[in-house]
C-alpha cells in the first residue's frame, strides 16, 4: 500500500484520533506504517493480504489480548473492507535486537514467560486424541509437501512419519496459542509487550514453546532457565519428549518453506533441527 495521505491506513487514523503524520521508519515491512497524532501519541497501521489473518489477529485483540494483562498493544480501531487494523506503539526495542548474553536479554526471556504463562494459565484445558490427531496430520500434509519437491531422505521421511504417528491419539493440555513466540515479535523498553497475533489460536499449549526451543535457546540454555522461570513451570520429562516432537513440525516446515522462499537460513534451521531428532 501507498504512504500518501490518501492511503487507506491513513484514512482510518484521521477517522479515529486525528490529524496523523508518518513516522519515517525504512526498517518497517510495507504492510505496516508508523503515525503520530498531534498529541504526541504513536500508533501502528497494519493492513493485512490475507482477509484470514486480518480475521485471526482481530479476533486475539478482541478475545484473548487481555490475558496478556497489558503486555501487548491495544486495538484502537479497525477496517474490515480493507483488512486495517490501527494499534497503539509500544515503546522500545525489538527482542531480537537485545545484546546477546546481556543482563538485558536474559529479563526478557523472564519477562515474555511471565507474559506467556498468564494467557496459558487463563485459557489452558486438557484435550482429548483429537489434538494429536490434528497434530499428527499437520505433520503428514507437510511431509507430503515436502515429497511434491524432494526434500527428503528416505530415513528423515520415515522418522517424521513415525513421529506422526507417535501423535495421533496423544492427550495434551491445550490453550490458546501465539505460535510464532519469539523474540522478533517481542518489544523491550520500560516494559514487555508481544505482537503479531495473526497465527493466534486454540492449540497444543507446549508448541508454543517450539521456537524458542529449536532457534534461541539451544546456544544459550540460561535463557530457557529465565523464561521458565518466569512462565512458572517447567516441562516434565514426558512434556519434553512431546515437545520434541513438535521440532518435527518445527523441522520440515522450516525445510519446506526455505525451498520454496529461497531462504537457505530457514532451510539449514530445518536441517539442524532435523539431525537433532534422529
Amino acid at each position: 500500500m501507498s504512504t500518501a495521505y490518501d492511503d487507506s491506513r491513513i484514512q482510518l487514523a484521521r477517522q479515529t484520533v486525528g490529524a496523523v503524520s508518518i513516522v519515517a521508519d525504512p526498517t518497517l515491512p510495507p504492510h505496516l506504517l508508523q503515525l503520530i497524532d498531534t498529541r504526541g501519541n504513536t500508533y501502528f497501521a497494519k493492513h493485512h493480504r490475507s482477509q484470514a489473518r486480518y480475521v485471526q489477529e482481530t479476533h486475539a485483540y478482541l478475545t484473548w489480548r487481555r490475558h496478556l494483562q497489558d503486555h501487548a498493544p491495544e486495538l484502537v480501531d479497525r477496517q474490515d473492507s480493507t483488512h486495517i487494523l490501527l494499534l497503539t506503539a509500544v515503546p522500545g526495542r525489538s527482542g531480537d535486537a537485545l545484546l546477546p548474553g546481556s543482563d538485558e536479554e536474559e529479563r526478557a526471556h523472564h519477562d515474555a514467560g511471565a507474559a506467556l504463562g498468564a494467557l496459558h494459565h487463563a485459557t489452558n484445558r486438557r484435550s482429548a486424541g483429537d489434538m494429536g490427531d490434528e497434530l499428527a496430520d499437520r505433520l503428514r500434509s507437510w511431509v507430503a509437501r515436502a515429497d511434491l519437491a524432494d526434500l527428503l531422505s528416505g530415513s528423515e521421511r520415515n522418522l517424521l512419519l513415525q513421529t506422526a504417528d507417535e501423535l495421533a491419539g496423544t492427550c495434551m493440555d491445550s490453550a490458546i496459542c501465539h505460535l510464532d513466540y519469539q523474540p522478533r515479535n517481542w518489544r523491550i523498553g520500560e516494559g514487555f509487550w508481544a505482537f503479531d497475533f495473526e497465527h493466534m489460536r486454540r492449540d497444543a499449549r507446549l508448541r508454543d514453546f517450539a521456537r524458542l526451543e529449536f532457534r534461541h535457546w539451544p546456544a544459550a540454555p540460561q535463557l530457557r532457565e529465565a523464561f521458565f522461570t518466569g512462565y512458572g513451570s517447567r516441562p516434565t520429562d514426558t512434556e519434553q519428549r512431546l515437545l520434541e516432537h513438535f521440532g518435527a513440525i518445527e523441522a520440515v516446515t522450516a525445510i519446506v518453506r526455505g525451498h520454496h522462499q529461497g531462504d537457505l537460513a530457514l532451510s539449514g534451521h530445518g536441517r539442524t533441527v532435523l539431525s537433532q531428532l534422529s
